[in-house]
C-alpha cells in the first residue's frame, strides 16, 4: 500500500531550493548568507574573502583573505566571521541535482566533499577573478529560461570542482586541544541537523550510534566515549532523547497518524513506535495528542 505523503511548512527559500536542487547568491558584507542557508540536505562551495574562524569537523581553520570552502551535508560545521568586511558567493546544490543518473560519480567519493579530507583551499587574487567569473555565470544563468540550464550550471560546478582539485588544500588548522569536547560538539550539531522530520517520504537514516560514528568516520567506541565523557551521558541516550522529543512534536502540530509519525522517525512498525515512546517518556503517544473539540 503506497503511503501518503504529507509535509510540514518550510521557509520559502528552502522550498524553493528542493524544488530546483539548485541555489547560487551573492554574499555582501555579511556571513550570515552562508550560515542562514546551510541545511543538511545540500552541497555547498563558498568562494568569500575576509577573515573568518571555521570548524570543520574535528579542527579548526583561521583563515584570512580569498578562500574556496566545499560543505559537505555529513560534516556538521560552524562559521564566525571575524572580520567587518566580508563579500563573495554561496552555490548549494542536491546529490539528485549534480548526479542526474547512476552513471555519474558520488560526491561523496570526490576528494573534496569526502568525509576526513580538508575542504578549505586558499585562494590568490588571479584564481579568485577566474572563479568569481564561474559564479556570475551560475546566477545569470539560474534565471534563464534556457531548457539545458540544469546541464550548464552542473558544467559550472564541475569546473570550479577541478580547479580546487588543481590545488593543495590548506594546512593552516589548530589541532584541538580537546579532541573529545570537539567531538561531541560535531556529533550534537550532526544530530540536530536531522531534525525537523519534514516528511514520511523521508525517513530518518541515523538513528544509532553506529550511524552517527560511521557517517563522521569514527569508531562509535571512540565516539561513545567522548559523548559520554563530556556531557555525562551515552551517544544512544541523546539520539533517543531528541528522536522522543520530535516524536512529541509531531504528534502536537501534525495530523499525521501515529504510524506515519513511526515511519518517519525511522520505526518499520508502529508497535516498535509505540513501545520507543513508552520506554522514553513514560507514556503512550495518543496521550500527548491534542484532543479533538
Amino acid at each position: 500500500m503506497e503511503k501518503k505523503v504529507k509535509h510540514r511548512s518550510v521557509s520559502a527559500f528552502n522550498t524553493e531550493l528542493k524544488l530546483k536542487g539548485f541555489n547560487v547568491f551573492q554574499i555582501e558584507e555579511d556571513a550570515n548568507g552562508v550560515r542562514d542557508y546551510s541545511r543538511k540536505d545540500f552541497y555547498k562551495i563558498c568562494l568569500t574573502t575576509g577573515e573568518s574562524l571555521i570548524n570543520y569537523s574535528d579542527r579548526s581553520f583561521l583563515m584570512k583573505g580569498t578562500i574556496l570552502f566545499f560543505a559537505n551535508p555529513n560534516i556538521p560545521y560552524s562559521w564566525e566571521t571575524i572580520s567587518k568586511s566580508y563579500v563573495g558567493y554561496a552555490c548549494l546544490f542536491s546529490e539528485d541535482f549534480y548526479k542526474p543518473s547512476d552513471r555519474t560519480e558520488s560526491l561523496q567519493q570526490s576528494p573534496l566533499f569526502k568525509i576526513g579530507g580538508t575542504p578549505i583551499f586558499e585562494i590568490n587574487e588571479g584564481k579568485r577573478g577566474f572563479l568569481n567569473g564561474i559564479f556570475q555565470k551560475m546566477m545569470e544563468e539560474q534565471s534563464t529560461s534556457y531548457t539545458f540550464k540544469d546541464d550548464l550550471i552542473r558544467n559550472y560546478i564541475n569546473l570550479i570542482i577541478h580547479e580546487a582539485l588543481k590545488l593543495q588544500p590548506t594546512e593552516n588548522f589548530d589541532h584541538v586541544k580537546n579532541a573529545a569536547h570537539r567531538v561531541t560538539n560535531v556529533f550534537l550539531e550532526l544530530l540536530e541537523r536531522q531534525f525537523p522530520i519534514e516528511s514520511t517520504s523521508r525517513p530518518l537514516k541515523l538513528r544509532t550510534a553506529q550511524d552517527y560514528a560511521t557517517a563522521l568516520s569514527l569508531h562509535v567506541n571512540y565516539l561513545n566515549r567522548a559523548v559520554k565523557e563530556t556531557t555525562g551521558k551515552s551517544t544512544t541516550t541523546h539520539i533517543m532523547e531528541r528522536i522522543a522529543n520530535e516524536a512529541k512534536a509531531l504528534l502536537l502540530h501534525t495530523d499525521w497518524n501515529v504510524a506515519d509519525i513511526g515511519y518517519a522517525l525511522g520505526f518499520e512498525y508502529p508497535t516498535y513506535f509505540n513501545n520507543f515512546f513508552k520506554r522514553v517518556t513514560g507514556t503512550n503517544p495518543t496521550s500527548i495528542r491534542p484532543s479533538e473539540v
